[in-house]
């Protein structure tokens, strides 16, 4: 199935739904990072349940950042997602694979842990950023932006996110799923919907058995109406031109050790790992600019 992201009603469009495929969105974030299993969990259902937000802001002009930090051994999650469906991000430490003895699943909860926060910080091109921040509640990722949308922006939500991972450790499958209630929804609407969550099979299944999207959707509500599609992708923006930039934040002291001790240097993007090499003529060309513009 390629990456695509629907969002539809049911229930008399008493209830709203988003539901998308990421498996190549996965796996591009894997080889980047060279992750292991149970981070390339952890970041793909956080990146799959961003591009999903993302779908949620209402101009091209606004972004967010979702950001988790358990205090487990993978660090900070950090997802950077917009509304044309493009979504990066990373973990602090990526070589992190654990999983539970009972299941044989991937411990992604042990991986992020559960003493922190899930924080989602919304850039609205207003003067100051919207935030919302919840406590974790088991740092396996759905539960928590379940409690997240219930508790921060007030709206009831089941999330159902997941990633399998093969056992050379690319993804086979990943993708995921956010039904909410709206205001008007009636407890009939309710009780469909919990009927149809309870023989949901997890999304990674779903993902790799069924043909589409519209086919899951088709068979959880018999009314279901899809309102849009788009397709989602791993995408920075990242450029050598805004690592420049980056330089010359830098002292001119550390600029000119980069050219008289290194003879160049490399920056690295935090968001996608992408490699920028400067050489030292390109450094010695900065800083010339950089000396006139400070005289004019």
């Amino acid at each position: 199935m390629k990456d695509y992201l629907l969002k539809a009603v049911a229930c008399d469009e008493h209830v709203r739904i988003y539901i998308c495929s990421s498996t190549a969105l996965v796996e591009e974030a894997r080889t980047r990072f060279d992750l292991w299993p149970t981070a390339s969990a952890a970041l793909g259902r956080t990146l799959t349940v961003g591009s999903m937000m993302g779908s949620m802001l209402k101009s091209e002009k606004e972004q967010l950042t979702i950001r988790i930090n358990g205090g487990g051994p993978i660090g900070t999650v950090l997802v950077d997602a917009y509304s044309d469906g493009h979504v990066r991000g990373f973990v602090s430490n990526p070589h992190v694979h654990y999983q539970y003895n009972d299941t044989g699943k991937l411990a992604v909860g042990i991986a992020v842990g559960k003493e922190g926060t899930l924080e989602v910080i919304k850039d609205m091109g207003m003067k100051e950023n919207w935030s919302g921040a919840v406590a974790l509640q088991s740092g396996e990722i759905g539960d928590d932006f379940a409690y997240y949308f219930t508790v921060s922006e007030q709206t009831p939500s089941a999330v159902s996110v997941g990633v399998l991972v093969d056992t050379d450790n690319h993804i086979l499958s990943a993708g995921g799923l956010i039904v909410q209630m709206m205001p008007d929804a009636s407890e009939e609407d309710i009780a469909c919907c919990e009927a149809a969550l309870a023989k949901l099979a997890p999304m990674s299944t779903l993902i790799k058995e069924k043909d589409s999207l519209e086919q899951i959707l088709q068979e959880m509500f018999s009314d279901v109406k899809i309102l849009s599609s788009q397709e989602i992708c791993f995408k920075c923006h990242c450029s050598k031109a805004t690592m420049k930039r980056v330089l010359t934040t830098l002292s001119k002291e550390e600029r000119q050790a980069m050219i008289e001790e290194d003879h160049g240097c490399e920056i690295t993007c935090n968001f996608c790992n992408e490699r920028y090499h400067f050489s030292e003529e390109e450094l010695r060309e900065l800083e010339r600019f950089i000396t006139t513009f400070q005289k004019d």
